[in-house]
């Protein structure tokens, strides 16, 4: 017979469930637990959420639970949609909402919102909303595709099948919020959750509740038009959003416009089923500069009089064009006369179905088509390509006891797929961008299948305890041809490609909660990152070839924190991390206008801190802060650098890994008058700090870091008659003016050919392709009206 202690247990849990999904709480937040579960709110014990209308936040256990799940028969109709990933038991997750950051402000890029959250660090890519975003320090040596994460926007992956994400789709306007999940994730997301995952959850039909209209400009040329429209209606929920984008950009050859379409749509013709309808299309054309030296960005930061490489003002950044595009003389051009650009499109399309089978079992399906089609003539090359593939999940989540305690269990099957159709050409000097000869064929096949399993278990009043486990198998298909031409011949050369990849990731969490104002935490997770198939065909000397030796990434990360709110204005989280990895994806340049190389480094550590705080220390007034500390070092890495009959090995242990800045900050103090005249009148100032970084295994040349303010104010007030309400604000950004690095690509050593010796940081800070300038003082301002 089960003890009084689980009867009890068994029975409160029992009572909460039935009113719906939550993350079940611990011992002093019961009551209020059970006055939000009589409510229809769900509730969790969340690591600190930098969020403001975060409508959702919390609500259900794992993933494949949304708002409503498993409510008793003869319930209304919900017609929201279901969000299935709000933030589960036992992960390090930090949510940022839009009051303060979408709502009152331009974010003109994703950058702007995720700089609040810890652990991650936002770089400049290949485009005006081309992102490079990096969770605990992974990822921050690309320049372009993001990696080692998984990124869904209300549960649906837009992640495809070989890792890769861009964020030119995301428009922020669209979302409600962002939630970010820290550290080893892949028994909860599958591959590529080396560092995190990223959830972009969009507005329901029901907050927006009309129409709204917005307009957003600033300096150098910056216009966002954008709309949105949505409501509810019976079994009906949705929002779409549209936006037209578009600039001069800040650096000479770097106008942009890109329009963006997002829609989110629910039927729930009964209580127990629910359909949920996504679609994103994004269109992308723009200008690309050339990416400087360190000397250069000096001399030249925003690479003013670079028309012609003949008449080019000094620190003006030139790529070398095969003059005929197939061998031989080459021709050197600035980024107008190469014509470098991006016009690129998104496409996806979801379908979610959601189905109770009883009070406590959802099982929900789910498919994805995802369409990446390129057309990137910059630099040296050009890339074309189409990327069609899909997404499919199954899974289903139980809600009851485990051995007399209350529990929640979730099982799933994934299946993910990418055909890859990529050509390379050598670019060559004419009319527009013109095209030289074919110097790659790429067609491929990249699939992960695989399950995951995961139990949330309440051991106590004060005790939950989170295991979880994950495995799957990758395969990548296919062949790459590459071509090179001289006078005499054409050499083809052929790299098949056929791997397997099996991986397993398992996890533990324990949180205890010894009164109301405290939460401590500790878990330990893995997670695993598979070569995708462009990796395993750029040589380590940047042209195309035969890389195919590549191995998966893999990490094993420690987590231990607290979440301390001692009254409700006051809420610190401190979360340290040590992760140990094993074969670390490392992406590097090789030289000016040549292909990013991928290798592995064999052993490598991560470990540091993170801490969130937010205070309304005054009526009205509140401060925000968002820390990383990230120490990253090669523990075991023997580097061998070749140049002419000469190659030499160096052991890069010890040294810090490059492109991850050591210490970062968002800091911001901010008021808003609630009362009287002025109610809805605000403003803040905030800081952005990153410290230098090294952009070479040698750690012989620094990224320098920056420090900058920006000043923001806002106004907000409800009208009467046909429009609604009325949004303003203005803002002022780098108010000092600093001058700063935005994104650097790492670079590669090099050794002399005569000597074998290393060369210097001279050579280093000479080569370009590298950085680009962040923006200077600029200002942008903008009005939305709700109707």
């Amino acid at each position: 017979m089960p003890s009084r202690r689980h009867r009890i247990l068994r029975s409160r849990a029992l009572a909460l469930l039935a009113a719906g999904p939550l993350a079940i709480p611990l011992g002093p937040a019961a009551a209020q637990a059970q006055s939000a579960a009589r409510s229809g709110e769900a509730v969790t014990l969340e690591e600190l959420s930098v969020s403001g209308d975060g409508e959702g936040v919390g609500q259900g256990v794992g993933p494949g639970i949304g708002q409503g799940a498993g409510r008793a028969s003869g319930g209304p109709p919900r017609a929201a949609a279901p969000t299935p990933l709000d933030k589960p038991v036992g992960e390090v997750v930090t949510s940022i909402g839009r009051e303060g950051v979408i709502d009152n402000r331009a974010a003109t890029t994703v950058a702007d919102i995720l700089r609040n959250s810890p652990g991650v660090t936002v770089r400049q890519g290949n485009g005006p909303r081309d992102i490079v975003v990096s969770i605990r320090g992974n990822n921050a040596r690309a320049t372009g595709v993001s990696r080692n994460m998984v990124v869904l926007e209300d549960g649906f992956p837009v992640t495809q099948a070989d890792g890769s994400s861009r964020f030119d789709l995301t428009d922020p306007r669209a979302y409600n919020r962002i939630d970010v999940f820290r550290g080893p994730q892949s028994p909860f997301f599958g591959n590529f959750a080396t560092g995190g995952a990223l959830n972009f959850v969009t507005r329901r039909g029901a907050e927006i509740d009309g129409v709204e209209v917005g307009v957003d400009a600033g300096s150098f040329g910056y216009l966002n038009n954008y709309t949105a429209i949505g409501g509810l209606s019976g079994p009906f929920e949705y929002s779409l959003f549209a936006s037209d984008t578009r600039g001069n950009g800040f650096i000479s050859h770097n106008s942009f416009d890109t329009q963006t379409i997002n829609f989110l749509g629910t039927y729930t013709p009964t209580p127990d089923n629910r359909f949920t309808l996504k679609i994103i299309n994004n269109t992308l054309f723009t200008l690309l500069p050339g990416r400087t030296s360190l000397n250069q960005f000096a001399i030249n930061p925003f690479q003013r009089g670079c028309l012609t490489a003949a008449s080019a003002a000094a620190g003006c950044t030139t790529f070398n064009l095969l003059a005929n595009g197939r061998f031989g003389a080459t021709v050197p051009v600035t980024a107008d006369q190469g014509a470098f650009l991006r016009d690129d499109r998104r496409t996806i399309v979801g379908a979610r179905w959601e189905h109770d089978i009883d009070a406590f079992t959802t099982w929900r399906t789910q498919l994805v088509f995802d369409d990446r089609n390129i057309n990137q003539p910059f630099y040296t090359t050009a890339a074309r390509g189409d990327f069609p593939g899909f997404n499919f999940l199954s899974d289903v989540t139980r809600r009851g006891d485990l051995f007399g305690l209350p529990a929640t269990g979730y099982v799933a099957l994934a299946y993910n797929t990418l055909d890859s159709f990529s050509r390379t050409y050598n670019r060559v000097l004419g009319a527009g961008p013109a095209l030289g000869a074919l110097i790659a064929d790429q067609d491929t096949t990249q699939a992960n299948f695989g399950g995951r399993a995961r139990a949330e278990v309440q051991l106590s009043d004060r005790w939950i305890a989170v295991a979880g486990i994950s495995a799957e198998n990758t395969t990548i298909d296919g062949s790459n041809t590459s071509y090179s031409y001289a006078a005499a011949r054409t050499t083809t050369t052929i790299a098949n490609v056929n791997r397997s990849f099996l991986n397993v990731a398992p996890e533990l969490a324990l949180l205890y909660r010894p009164s109301e104002a405290w939460q401590l935490r500790g878990r330990v997770a893995t997670g695993y990152s598979t070569p995708s198939a462009g990796n395993l065909f750029v040589t380590p000397a940047g042209v195309p070839g035969n890389n195919t030796q590549l191995r998966t990434q893999e990490n094993l990360g420690f987590d231990v924190g607290f979440d301390w709110t001692p009254v409700e204005t006051l809420r610190l989280s401190v979360t340290g991390f040590y992760e140990f990895f094993r074969n670390e994806l490392i992406t590097q340049s090789p030289g000016a206008g040549l292909l990013s190389f991928t290798f592995n480094a064999p052993a490598s550590e991560h470990r540091g801190v993170e801490v969130g705080a937010s205070w309304a220390f005054a009526p009205g007034w509140s401060a925000t802060a968002a820390y990383t500390y990230d120490d990253q070092v090669y523990t075991r890495y023997v580097e061998q650098l070749s140049a002419g009959t000469r190659s030499t090995r160096f052991d890069r242990a010890g040294n810090k890994i490059p492109g991850v800045p050591a210490n970062q900050l968002l800091a911001r103090v901010g008021y808003e008058q609630r009362t009287g005249p002025l109610a809805g009148l605000g403003g803040y100032v905030e800081t952005v700090f990153q410290d230098d970084f090294f952009l070479d295994n040698a750690n012989l040349l620094r990224a320098p870091g920056y420090s900058l303010v920006n000043l923001n104010l806002h106004y907000a007030t409800d009208l009467v008659g046909y429009a609604k309400r009325l949004n303003l604000f203005f803002e002022v950004r780098n108010i000092f003016d600093r001058t700063y690095v935005a994104s650097a690509q790492n670079l590669a050593n090099s050794i002399s050919a005569a000597t074998g010796l290393q060369n210097g940081a001279a050579v280093l800070a000479n080569t370009n392709g590298s950085v680009f300038a962040g923006a200077p003082r600029n200002f942008v301002g903008g009005m939305k009206l709700s109707f």
